[in-house]
């Protein structure tokens, strides 16, 4: 597949996403998304079906940006176990994220040793947020939902790809919040 902008993947996902409703299809879980990685290839979301998720908007240039060496560790710590962090770079706060998808890329490589799946820079909020985005802040729990605040929001999902917990940007991925969470759906 030929690599798309990140325009054309955010029309792409609109799309899909109008077409989805005017259907009748009801979103039911993170599943039922597809988004472009950050190669431009297709990526959905239902690859991770049955593994314990966490999706984290990301930024380059962000006071945050150090949670990217606690994310690896994190990954690393539990991939063996079923767990999966999904980055999704967004440059919504600050254009703290305004280089490209390669230049994202071979920064999280080459800067943080990155190896958990990354997705296309998508936009988190406002006009142009992008669908997962949508569900994940309108519709997947009222107990977790709301606009995201910033860089480093973390969504824990479980294995049914239902969202369970929230984590706003100053909470680490070491926090024994983050760590216990992690644990205790991996023994579900």
């Amino acid at each position: 597949m030929k690599n798309l902008s990140g325009r054309t993947a955010h029309k792409i996902a609109l799309l899909g996403l109008l077409i989805m409703a005017t259907s009748g299809f009801k979103v039911s879980s993170i599943y039922d998304f597809t988004l472009p990685s950050i190669d431009g290839q297709s990526m959905p979301l239902a690859n991770f079906k049955g593994k314990v998720v966490m999706l984290v908007n990301v930024a380059s240039k962000c006071g945050f940006t150090p949670q990217y060496a606690g994310l690896e560790a994190l990954y690393e710590k539990y991939k063996d176990q079923g767990f999966v962090i999904l980055g999704f770079p967004a440059n919504n706060f600050g254009a703290q994220e305004p280089g490209s998808n390669q230049e994202i890329k071979k920064f999280c490589s080459t800067k943080y040793n990155v190896s958990f799946p990354m997705y296309g820079k998508v936009s988190v909020k406002g006009e142009d947020q992008t669908p997962l985005y949508q569900y994940l802040t309108q519709q997947a729990d009222p107990t977790h939902s709301g606009d995201i605040k910033w860089n480093f929001t973390k969504f824990l999902v479980d294995r049914k790809g239902r969202v369970v917990q929230r984590f706003e940007s100053a909470v680490t991925p070491d926090s024994p919040q983050v760590t216990s969470a992690v644990e205790g759906l991996l023994k579900k």
